[in-house]
């Protein structure tokens, strides 16, 4: 997966609304509050003992060469004192960091939980519109840029702002000419800095995304390397990575010779104002209007604001980062879930009976597109129907419909009798299983994937739904049995091999209603063959929906529904619709030499 990073886009500006936004993550830290104040308690504690040094220091060098008098005028207590101030100091900040740490991670850890709780009960419709990428990215690294923000930014902050504050107060105080010279050289820095940084930020936006489409060439070609021996392109490719390259590297010199320009012109204007104030300070000294106690203690105290003024800049991009983040994860945490994640289940014993009354439909994400136009068709319980056409059709969308995946559709879909609205959403797929074409396995072991059909079930009743899909023999030809591990998505097994642990799967679901999506049509014709044996077990006693392009192993159903531009075009048994010379089944059947 490639390296996820935060853009400068991804900036919030730092207003009422936004930190209100920052604010609703804040909750997760409530269960925590007294570690947290305790917390914040520590750090201010540290930060006016961090500024108390740079006083007492300058006070050692004034009673040593007799230039003034304070509280303490021995010099091994005042040299004590700043040894006790320092071992202070890291007691607190020991601390400050080790509660700090058990409130980011445990509220982070709770964030991330509510967070994958909300994914796994939102409708179908959310993920057709979000790239699983990105709800991805909001898991990993936004809630990891709002840990870093309450466990370290939010705390340097505040001892930014204190040390900026009380050390400016300070050095007012002790020495207002020196304070006052030194704050005339800080407009030129400034200036310079919002120039050069502005430009500088954008040229490594821009540098940034010269990169980000060199490497896309690069996952594409890999992605299609097939394809590109097959066309003999690789020097095509080579010269299209190089041509991007070459737009990488002049990017990124532009930007670097900015940095240049810019870090050359801060030395000399840093160092410059150095200098003017070391002059100035000598000045002062030698009219003997400050000590050089309170020279080095002012030479402290400028290098504790010159640092918080560096770091107040980068840490107040990080908070605006942070609220973007915090943006994103509110905006998954105030969709509506499909049900209530805290209702309890209650199962309802169904039948079986399927009935579609004049039902229209269109995605969500194609409005303007209709799927299904008064669709009707019935199911009686029990009974196998299959449903043929041309892929576009309109036969997933009656299974999604069925399933419950989406709502909005017109007219309506009873099971048994009743609105299948009128069911409780959990209970009511718990009477519904599905093999689908693609079978997609949990990477655990086989026992694990069979029993999330119904998970607790006993091993002797997973070895029996095994046994049932015509499962066992291959899977007893393992060392590990059971708990052979079938891999990420389940590629240590054959395609028909992860098809019949799908199959055990849904019989030791035992649904009241089954789903057969083109359950055999990527199989050779031996697998299709123990899958469709293990299939005719599955559908024993069940109502069973059957959506199917070989038509070849639908010849023995009940019923058969040829849907076309989203209607039933045709409807009866093979026998009668092969019959049917100028029809749409017959016309289907021919193209695939069925007899």
């Amino acid at each position: 997966m490639a390296k996820e990073k935060i853009k400068e886009e991804d900036k919030r500006a730092l207003n009422k609304e936004n930190f209100g936004k920052l604010l609703g993550i804040f909750r997760y830290l409530l269960p925590y509050k007294s570690k947290f104040i305790v917390g914040l308690i520590f750090l201010v504690i540290g930060s006016f003992l961090l500024l108390a040094f740079p006083l007492i220091a300058g006070k050692l060098i004034d009673v040593a060469s007799g230039e003034g008098t304070w509280i303490l005028n021995d010099i091994d207590t005042i040299a004590f004192s700043l040894i006790v101030i320092l071992f202070l100091q890291g007691i607190i900040s020991f601390f400050r960091v080790y509660l700090f740490a058990q409130v980011s991670e445990n509220a982070m850890a709770d964030v991330r939980h509510d967070l994958y709780n909300k994914l796994l009960y939102l409708p179908i419709p959310f993920f057709d519109k979000h790239r699983t990428g990105d709800l991805m990215s909001r898991m990993s690294a936004d809630v990891t840029m709002l840990q870093t923000t309450f466990s370290t930014t939010l705390a340097e902050v505040i001892r930014q702002v204190v040390t900026l504050v009380v050390g400016t107060a300070v050095i007012f105080v002790n020495t207002p000419a020196l304070s006052v010279f030194m704050l005339m050289t800080f407009p030129v820095l400034i200036i310079a800095a919002m120039v050069f940084g502005k430009k500088i930020r954008g040229l490594s936006r821009q540098s940034q995304d010269e990169l980000a489409k060199s490497s896309t060439i690069v996952e594409e070609t890999l992605q299609s390397i097939l394809a590109v021996k097959s066309f003999t392109n690789e020097v095509f490719e080579k010269l299209r990575y190089q041509k991007s390259l070459k737009k990488v590297v002049t990017t990124a010199l532009k930007a670097a010779t900015y940095r240049a320009v810019f870090i050359s012109f801060i030395i000399f204007a840093l160092f410059g104002g150095m200098v003017a104030i070391m002059w100035y300070g000598a000045l002062l000294l030698q009219r003997g209007e400050m000590t050089v106690g309170d020279l080095i203690s002012f030479a402290f105290y400028t290098a504790f604001i010159g640092g918080s003024i560096a770091g107040i800049g980068d840490l107040f991009g990080q908070i605006q980062r942070a609220i973007g983040a915090s943006e994103r994860i509110l905006e998954i945490q105030d969709e509506s879930p499909e049900t209530d994640p805290n209702a309890e289940v209650v199962l309802d014993e169904i039948k079986g009976d399927i009935q579609f009354e004049q039902v229209d439909f269109q995605y969500p994400s194609r409005k303007d597109l209709p799927v299904l136009k008064g669709l009707s068709l019935k199911v009686d319980a029990g009974k196998k129907v299959a449903l043929v056409g041309k892929s576009g059709a309109g036969k997933s969308t009656i299974a999604h419909l069925l399933m419950r995946l989406y709502d909005g559709y017109g007219g309506e879909i009873k099971v048994d009798g009743q609105s299948i609205d009128s069911y409780d959403l959990s209970a009511f797929r718990k009477n519904i299983g599905i093999v689908p074409q693609e079978v997609i396995l949990f990477g655990g072991s086989i026992r694990e994937n069979i029993s999330y059909g119904r998970p607790g079930a006993s091993d002797e009743e997973i070895e029996s739904a095994a046994k049932k899909a015509y499962a066992l023999d291959f899977i007893n030809s393992f060392p590990d049995g059971l708990d052979t591990l079938v891999g990420e998505r389940g590629v240590k097994l054959s395609g028909g091999q992860r098809q019949r642990i799908a199959i055990a799967r849904t019989i030791l679901k035992d649904p009241a209603i089954l789903i057969l999506d083109e359950a055999t049509s990527s199989l050779d014709a031996e697998s299709e063959q123990q899958v469709q044996l293990a299939l005719t077990e599955l559908m024993k006693g069940r109502t069973t929906m059957i959506i199917a392009h070989r038509l070849a192993t639908i010849k023995e159903v009940d019923q058969i529904y040829v849907i076309e531009n989203g209607c039933i075009k045709e409807s009866g048994a093979h026998s009668e619709l092969i019959d049917n010379l100028k029809g749409t089944y017959h016309h289907l059947v021919n193209l695939q030499l069925v007899k």
